[in-house]
């Protein structure tokens, strides 16, 4: 019975030693929006037995960068079966590796969806477009599980907007990432002018548009680019602005 006592005593002592510092990991995780791989029967269904084990035993950072290297040569051999299998199970196993998620949405929505597209092998030209859109769809359900692990990070928000603007001519979504990405530290300072061209393309939204616009180019000149320049004056001529109020020519 003493010994029993003792061994209880000291599982609660190592238990409240414990607690506090898992406590901090957890903050430390959520703070920096890390998601934990999920040890589940899904995470088995997704990975080969080789993933499943480094996910168990620690050594997912290397199986990971084997398959994103593997899913290279299966792109050169286009395997895109292949290179979707391997980056599914790359980016299971390192969810906060953002080169992952951007490699896999763009060999699905830009190099699988066009070689699908120009499939000599498929006569009907609908089934091609089919299938052109569901290599989109798979690259934009890949950036959209990246952004939700990784939604302080700047490159996937753009990496979406080009796909809206690029794959689904969708400005207004575009626009809608572009500005995503201009909230978070570290991005590129063309995001926010990208957004506001974007935006001036969504019939119905001109005015934000130019206000927009009008506010970059008030900003000085570093923000009276080409583009820029070009677009406030159509805006200008659209919405009938005043001539003492337009940019000078």
């Amino acid at each position: 019975m003493k010994r029993a006592a003792i061994v209880f005593l000291a599982v609660l002592a190592f238990g409240a030693v414990r607690l506090p510092i898992e406590h901090a990991l957890l903050e430390t995780h959520r703070r920096l929006h890390f998601r934990a791989v999920d040890f589940n029967l899904d995470l088995r269904d997704q990975l080969s037995q080789l993933g499943f084990v480094a996910a168990l035993s620690g050594f997912r950072s290397l199986v990971a960068d084997a398959l994103f290297i593997e899913a290279h040569v299966a792109w050169e051999r286009t395997q895109w079966g292949r290179v979707l299998l391997l980056f599914t199970q790359a980016t299971t196993l390192q969810p906060r590796a953002v080169l992952f998620w951007d490699m896999a949405s763009w060999h699905m929505a830009w190099n699988a969806s066009t070689a699908a597209l120009n499939d000599p092998t498929q006569p009907r030209e609908a089934l091609r477009i089919k299938a052109a859109r569901e290599y989109i769809q798979l690259g934009k359900d890949f950036l959209e599980r990246g952004i939700k692990n990784n939604p302080d990070r700047p490159e996937l928000y753009e990496a979406m907007a080009r796909l809206y603007r690029d794959k689904l001519d969708d400005h207004a979504g575009a626009s809608e990432f572009f500005a995503k990405a201009a909230g978070v530290p570290g991005a590129h300072a063309y995001v926010r002018r990208f957004a506001a061209y974007e935006l001036a393309q969504c019939p119905g939204r001109e005015r934000e548009a130019y206000a927009e616009l009008r506010a970059l180019y008030d900003r000085g000149e570093q923000e009276r680019l080409p583009t820029l320049l070009r677009r406030l004056k159509e805006l200008e001529i659209k919405l009938d602005i005043p001539p003492d109020q337009r940019i000078p020519d």
